[in-house]
Order: structure tokens, then sequence, then C-alpha cells
């Protein structure tokens, strides 16, 4: 007897018709035709069934923050920067935990159930923090939160940075976060990142760092970072995100700075939806995308997920707590449209990013806790594809969402009356 059982899915490895078996929150079977009773069974129908989205890098404390004190007019980094540094004195604590719940909210009935975020540390009233710290507890039995303190306006050019940061820490946040290339000058953000990775190695923390997130090609803090996860014993524990420097460096300098990189194993996380938008707006034409180099850091071994970064907020005013919107972003900009790169970039916003989050009993094996989410589509490249509609989201075997599949009907003479388009138009095999 188990508790609920998925029958006739396809999965992300390809593999179809599979029943998925669920007890005590774990997964208990992987089989096709489990001869079995349960309390609940649920029909994939041929539909694609994978673990849960996940969001390595997110700003949890300015989501839904859109028109808070007033609009980004100009839509850039630079504006949106400073309308944070008008809206962040306004904050409330109270403000704060309600737009977050709401945004988890949305996040479930996407299939999104692990979130990093990076929480403000800049302002010393950490307000930020107090906010998010109740929200992780909060959320716990259905989205898994992670928390970065991060020195937003600095960790050195910030007046109360160093502190500040140290008491969020202090207060149960638990990943250290930087951005060198904000600091002032080059040698302090290089003084920054070594730093910040001495205090994580002294805590036993993992770092996430906003690296490079710049059109300079001359901003190398990476080289640093990577360089500092080897001195201080923190390979696989290191983070890199945006690296959108990188899509502008010599092709020489890249050709020594990959490899180093891949030796202090640190993990890519690339913003496709915010560094599209953002990046290259000092250009004319022809116009850089701003990107990292997403297909050079996957074939050098390097594990590359993708985060949402902004949802509503300052910098970005669109987004919609949609990992596959992103994905899909990530393939138009990368150009990564070959069969086996679309699975890749399904891979950025699962496995990769639950790997990066160093996820435990993340997956689709036996023994694996029962996250899972049914999507109105066939398999991976179709998900991509179709951002189709999350038809049921489980958390620990429990079902938290419930959508119903986007069927169309018809009214035109001698053509079909209703359209699925998560079957109806599956492209030839």
């Amino acid at each position: 007897m188990f508790d609920l059982i998925l029958r006739n899915a396809n999965l992300p490895d390809g593999r179809e018709g599979f029943d998925i078996a669920i007890r005590d929150g774990r997964i208990a079977a992987v089989e096709r035709g489990i001869k079995a009773e349960a309390g609940e069974v649920i029909d994939a129908s041929g539909r694609l069934v994978s673990p849960p989205f996940c969001d390595p890098h997110f700003h949890m404390d300015a989501t839904l923050s859109l028109g808070l004190p007033r609009m980004n007019v100009s839509g850039t980094l630079l504006e949106g920067i400073a309308l944070w540094g008008e809206l962040r004195p306004l904050l409330t604590k109270e403000a704060l935990v309600e737009r977050a719940l709401r945004y988890c909210d949305l996040a479930v009935s996407q299939g999104l159930l692990f979130i990093r975020s990076h929480v403000d540390t800049s302002d010393p009233r950490l307000v930020t923090a107090e906010a998010l710290l109740e929200v992780r507890e909060k959320v716990a039995p259905y989205i898994d939160l992670q928390l970065v303190a991060f020195p937003q306006d600095g960790y050195f050019r910030a007046a109360e940075g160093e502190a500040a940061l140290t008491r969020a820490l202090d207060m149960g946040i638990e990943i250290v976060g930087g951005i060198p290339h904000f600091e002032r000058t080059m040698e302090e953000g290089r003084r920054s990142v070594e730093a910040l990775c001495r205090i994580a190695a002294e805590r036993g923390l993992r770092v996430d760092m906003h690296c490079d997130e710049t059109d300079d090609p001359l901003s190398r803090h990476i080289e640093t970072l990577a360089a500092e996860t080897i001195r201080f014993g923190l390979k696989g524990r290191v983070a890199g995100s945006h690296l959108t420097s990188m899509h502008s460096m010599d092709n020489y300098y890249v050709s020594k700075l990959i490899p180093l990189m891949a030796e202090a194993e640190i993990e890519v996380i690339a913003n496709p939806l915010i560094n599209i938008m953002l990046q290259g707006r000092h250009d004319t034409y022809p116009k850089r995308r701003g990107l990292t180099r997403v297909r050079e850091l996957m074939a050098a071994g390097l594990n590359v997920s993708f985060g949402q970064d902004c949802t509503m907020d300052p910098w970005y005013s669109m987004g919609s707590a949609d990992m596959l919107e992103v994905a899909h972003m990530g393939i138009h900009v990368g150009q990564l449209s070959g069969i086996e790169d679309k699975k890749r970039v399904y891979e950025a916003i699962t496995v990769n990013s639950a790997r990066a989050m160093g996820l435990e009993g993340y997956g689709l094996e036996v023994g694996c806790k029962a996250d899972l989410v049914v999507l109105q589509a066939a398999d991976v490249i179709e998900a991509v594809r179709l951002k189709p509609t999350r038809l049921v989201v489980l958390k620990g075997g429990k079902v938290v969402s419930r959508t119903p599949a986007r069927i169309s009907s018809l009214t035109l003479d001698g053509r079909p009356e209703v359209i699925d388009m998560g079957l109806d138009y599956l492209p030839p095999a």
C-alpha cells in the first residue's frame, strides 16, 4: 500500500510510461505497471513528471515592490540601484514578509519549490534579514528557502557594511555574499573577495557572490574568487553569479580563466532574463547580449545553473516565478538550440541548480524526497518550448497545487473541437 501513485509518467531522461510510487514522503518505486493500491492515484497520461524547479539566484526582499516609491523610467541597472536606495529606508518588516509570502504562493503554483534569495544587508537596521528569516520559517513546509547575506552597496563601500554582514550571519543567514565589482576600486573589490571567503571558511559556510555583473571585460573578480576558493579550501561551496563580463573578455584570457574556475569547482549561476535586459545598455550597435559563456563553461565541466534574479522589482518589471521562462530566454540568448543543448538547459533549472544549492534527496531515484511536478508537456524539450501548465505539484508526497490543463475548445467547421497544446503539437520523433 502506497500513499500516492503517479501513473503513466514520462521522465526527464526520456523514459516513458513509468509509475512513481510514494510512501512516507519519499519515492518508493519507479517502475512500469506497479501492481499496488494507493491512497491517491494521479494519472499523468503520458505527460512529463519532473523534480521541482530550483531558483539558485533571487532577490526576495525586493520582489513585487514594482512602483515603490516610483517606477524605474529608464529600465536600467543603475536607476534600479538608485531606486532601491530610495525604497530601502521605507521598508518595514511587515510589508517585506507580506510581499515575500505572496511571491512564494506564486512560486508553488509554478512548481518552484527551492529558492536561494540574496538579502540586502547594507541597511544596518537589517529589517530585510529579520523579514526573510521569518519567511524562511513560515514557508518551510512547502518551499526550501536559502538566504545569502548580501552587502548590496559593497562590503567595504557601505558605511557599516562589514559589521552588518557579520550580524546577519549571526542571526542565522547561512550563505556569505558579496559584490566586488561594486566596491570603489578594483583593489577593494579584490580585498572584499578575500575577506568574505575567509569569513565563509572560518564559519564553515557557502559563498555566493554577484561577480562581474558588468560589460567591462577588465572586471575579473571571478579570477580572484576562484583563486581564493582554492586557497581557503572552499571547493564545491562557492558560486559566482552573473559573470556577465566574461561575455566581453578576450578569448585568450578566458582560455586561462575557465580551467581555473574548473579547478576551483566554481558553481556558475547565470540569470538570462536580467542579463539580457540590463547588459549592453551603453552599446550602440552591435549590442552585446551580456549572458556569460554558458556553452563553453558547460563544455569545460562546470556546473551551470540559471536563476530568475528578479520579479516585478526596481530592476525588472516583468517575471512570473516561472523557471521555464528563464530557460526559454537562456536558449535564445545563448543560442543553445540543439537537442542536447535544450536538455542541458532544462537541467540548468533543475538538477544543476539543486547541486549548486547543495540540496539533499533531490531527484527521481528511489529514496529521494517526493517533491514532484506534473507538466502539460510530453518531455523536457517541449516543456521549455511551451512553458506549460504545472498540473500537479507535490511536496513531500502531498499535493500542494493543482491547475486545470490548458485545453482550447474550437468552433471551426471541419476542424478539431479541442486542442491540447501539450500533446497535440509534438514535433516528429
